[in-house]
């Protein structure tokens, strides 16, 4: 994988690196839309980004969205369960990476602490392209875009020009010790003078996943998703289009293994002792979007209108037989626009964003469990949450090699909640509360040599305001945990000091950064020296955090001839933040929970220069993560003593075009069947897994 596996980034139609003619060469026009809101040259953006487009994603297998992101730099995927993936950007995860879908935030005022599963609702087999912005992006995209933010772009119905057309395609896959059987079938209608419409639905079953040579089976990390996608796109004008959408992704009896009696031990892991802890998690998006090309008064604009809905559903019984049936729904309205326009001033990006949340909870009854709560579940009951934000951007040319970019962006956000359980009294109490913030950002690029080296970076801050589950959450947090409400907290603000360079040659694609980020009034959990009923140590939140991340970046692809070429990705993270490490009201600075150790990939890949196939060989080594704060080591069932050991694996795909219609893909990860888990993870990584896939166009 290169830099967002650069090979993919940099690929001609086809997915080949060969353009027609034979020459080695890596295009130098790959167009993105996050990291501005409008299309621009990937090169002539000031920030560090990655792009990485759906052949790409089919061809190295990945089974879920965040694990499509695990090979780019600067990023690790944990996974506390089969079913869940939370990846870590610059040394952020869970509420501090922004995760949109197609423009429209995913992120709601539950999303909690740490990893969380939410970005595992987003069908990877319906998305075009997945565009990462490393770093702080608040300006355009308001709270939570702090490590970095992700844009999950759908697939679409092709309205260029041509004959009026209909097809579809059947994908299957299969692997041995993921253990997973899942097919999708997409069809589309296109009139391309007018309309068209798009379709598509995934069914999943994943069994019991196997590990390594030693581990074997590990039972109850299986669990079953289905997805389905539709898509319609009208031309409203000549350089207007409408676009209706709704997509839904419903996941069924997903365990969280490593807090049950089934959990394997690893390297001196312990085993958790709930009989079971299961989740159920659904979300649907529907919503309407203009997107415009020209106009009187704005080059381009894009407005959406959008609802989501959320739900999950935790199913537990503890050791003692006691049964715990806790839920949430989230309703979120969003209306947000943005447009550009060129002016003397320079190139203006400027728009608003508007987002509400209604939030109900729940704790049910059981017959002969654990009795109701009829104050809240996990997070405050009749409950809502609002943020408006508005921005503008400015490019400006200083010179025929400089470019400058100015922003600046004020948001609000208001929480208010009827039904909260109060941490001191245990009675009903109330949140009323609301925040200000304004964020600025200095960026620029520097023409080294034209259009294929740039000097890039700059200054960017970035915020995130306390959201419900900072505020209400009466809920289990890791292991032998249990967190209550924190009624009184504010913004965490972040300052983010980036230095890289770009470059794009015939042969040739590199993109290394160096960041700094200073961390300022984070919000961070500390035990209140109580014990509850069940043993769990109780905590809660404040603003004490003081700290910084700051890391290397590298990733780099090089042709050596038509058909071969070799790549390589490298990433180092360091980072610390104050903190509470025992149950004393004493403040220390530690190494930030889960800090990603140094990783390592590269491999080699060969391209049929006529296109008929191709083969890649992939190596990943990654240090032992022994850099541990107190709550890494005292998280025992995901994290060995001393840190979790290093591992090198290796992998290997193929794939042929047998005809026109009809292409067939094989691998084998983890060759030589190692144990090893990526860092925090509650579950070992498969063994050697034989991967088959087969994708039939009609």
């Amino acid at each position: 994988m290169l830099l967002p596996l650069l090979l993919a980034a940099f690929s001609t139609q086809d997915g080949s690196t060969t353009p027609p003619d034979g020459r080695p060469v890596f295009e130098s026009e790959t167009m993105v839309i996050t990291p501005g809101r409008a299309p621009d040259v990937a090169l002539e953006v000031p920030y560090a980004t990655e792009r990485l487009e759906a052949e790409l994603i089919d061809r190295r297998g990945y089974r879920s969205t965040p694990q499509a992101l695990r090979d780019l730099p600067g990023v690790m995927v944990q996974e506390t369960a089969h079913g869940q993936g939370s990846p870590y950007l610059r040394g952020f995860t869970g509420f501090r990476t922004l995760l949109l879908v197609d423009g429209v935030r995913v992120n709601n005022s539950v999303f909690r602490d740490g990893p969380n599963q939410y970005w595992n609702t987003v069908d990877p087999f319906s998305i075009d392209t997945l565009e990462v912005v490393k770093g702080p992006s608040s300006v355009l995209y308001g709270s939570d875009a702090i490590g970095g933010t992700v844009n999950a772009i759908t697939k679409s119905p092709d309205l260029s020009d041509g004959a009026r057309r209909y097809g579809g395609e059947l994908f299957l896959r299969a692997a041995t010790a993921e253990n997973y059987g899942l097919g999708r079938i997409e069809t589309f209608l296109v009139d391309p003078e007018r309309w068209g419409l798009s379709i598509g639905t995934s069914i999943k079953d994943f069994g019991d996943v196997r590990g390594g040579d030693d581990i074997g089976t590990q039972e109850n990390t299986g669990y079953e998703e289905w997805a389905g996608d539709a898509k319609f796109v009208t031309r409203v004008s000549a350089d207007t289009q409408l676009v209706v959408a709704h997509q839904v992704v419903d996941q069924t009896d997903v365990p969280r293994t490593h807090r049950t009696i089934f959990a394997e031990p690893f390297e001196g892991t312990t085993v958790g002792s709930d009989l079971r802890r299961d989740l159920d998690q659904r979300r649907e998006l529907t919503y309407v979007q203009l997107h415009s090309s020209g106009g009187d008064l704005f080059d381009s604009w894009v407005t959406n209108l959008s609802f989501q809905r959320q739900e999950e559903e935790r199913d537990r019984i503890r050791s003692n037989g006691r049964r715990e049936f806790t839920g949430f729904e989230v309703d979120t309205a969003g209306l947000w626009s943005h447009a550009n326009v060129l002016t003397e001033a320079g190139e203006l990006t400027f728009g608003f964003d508007y987002y509400s949340d209604d939030v109900d909870s729940f704790t049910d009854k059981l017959e002969n469990q654990t009795p109701a709560d009829d104050i809240q579940g996990a997070v405050a009951d009749d409950a809502s949450y609002d943020t408006l934000g508005v921005f503008v951007q400015d490019e400006i040319e200083v010179t025929e090699r400089l470019d400058v970019t100015l922003g600046v962006r004020y948001d609000r956000a208001e929480a208010d909640a009827d039904s909260v359980r109060d941490p001191v009294t245990d009675e009903r109490t109330d949140v009323d509360d609301d925040w200000d913030n304004v964020a600025g950002s200095v960026r620029f690029d520097y023409d080294i040599e034209a259009d294929e080296v740039k000097l890039f970076g700059g200054v960017s801050q970035g915020f995130r305001a306390p959201n419900l589950s900072d505020l209400t959450r009466f809920d289990s947090a890791r292991t032998d945990e249990f967190e209550v409400p924190s009624l009184d907290l504010e913004p965490e603000e972040f300052t983010a000091y980036e230095l890289g360079v770009k470059i794009e040659r015939e042969s040739l694609a590199l993109q290394l950064a160096l960041f700094h980020t200073e961390i300022e009034d984070q919000i961070v959990r500390f035990p209140t020296g109580d014990v509850n009923a069940d043993g769990d140590a109780e905590i809660t939140k404040d603003n004490v955090g003081e700290g910084w991340v700051q890391g290397i970046e590298l990733g780099a692809a090089y042709a050596l001839d038509p058909a071969w070429t070799v790549f390589g990705v490298a990433t180092w993270l360091d980072g610390e933040v104050d903190t509470f490490p025992t149950s004393a009201q004493n403040k220390e600075s530690e190494t930030i929970d889960r800090l990603m150790p140094l990783t390592l990939r590269a491999g080699v890949r060969w391209e049929d220069p006529g296109g008929r196939a191709w083969a890649e060989l992939l190596g990943v080594h990654a240090d032992d993560a022994d850099d541990l704060s107190t709550r890494d080591e005292s998280d025992t069932s995901r994290i060995p003593p001393g840190g979790t050991p290093n591992y090198t694996v290796f992998d290997v795909h193929a794939g042929y075009r047998v005809n026109a219609d009809l292409k067939i893909g094989l691998g084998v990860e983890n060759i030589a069947d190692e144990d090893y888990r990526v860092h925090g993870s509650g579950s070992n990584r498969p063994g050697r897994n034989v991967v088959v896939s087969l994708r039939w166009s009609f």
